[in-house]
């Protein structure tokens, strides 16, 4: 029999597509800061060219954005988070059109998860119509794709950030650890 156990907490990941950068940066930096807590990590603009998939409802050229917050977060609150971001696309569409595209999801020592109201063979209902997407485990000191890891995600450039977020992520959980031994 398994008991079960809570597991540690995440750290809150964050993807931004858009074309239209300055009709809404840095507002929404702000805005998800007052609703997550001080983003401790923010990427530079990457181009965004491995599919064209965004193409017509954002515009081109498409630039990203990659975000973690400060504050962990309970893994069970990943479709809080995905309705959240959804909010936040809604409110600031024009003509029916999101302006940018976000993706949030929990980073942790072994994975990176990914929320999605996109139902597929490998992604696990959660709640709420939000499924749960494992899009890269991290495994013998390196981020290892899967079968349906997005092409993007696969790339060098974005696993660098995401081991600098992962690095953060280790850091938070020892000071946290530290804290709760006092």
């Amino acid at each position: 029999m398994s008991i079960p156990q809570i597991p540690l907490p995440g750290k809150i990941f964050l993807s931004i597509l858009s074309s239209k950068w300055d009709l809404f940066w840095p507002d929404l930096l702000y805005s998800l800061e007052k609703k997550w807590s001080q983003a401790d990590y923010i990427s530079e603009l990457i181009p965004f060219t491995q599919t064209k998939y965004y193409d017509k409802e954002l515009g081109t050229p498409i630039f990203r954005k990659i975000l973690s917050f400060s504050k962990l977060l309970p893994l069970d609150k990943l479709v809080d988070l995905k309705k959240m971001t959804n909010e936040f696309e809604q409110k600031t569409s024009q003509q029916g059109q999101r302006i940018f595209n976000l993706d949030p999801g929990f980073i942790t020592y072994e994975r990176l998860v990914l929320a999605t109201g996109k139902n597929f063979t490998h992604r696990i209902y959660l709640k709420d119509g939000i499924f749960a997407d494992l899009t890269l485990i991290y495994t013998k000191g390196k981020w290892q794709t899967l079968p349906w890891t997005f092409p993007d995600y696969s790339t060098d450039l974005l696993q660098i950030h995401l081991t600098r977020i992962r690095n953060l992520y280790i850091q938070n959980i020892k000071s946290s650890l530290r804290r709760k031994k006092q």
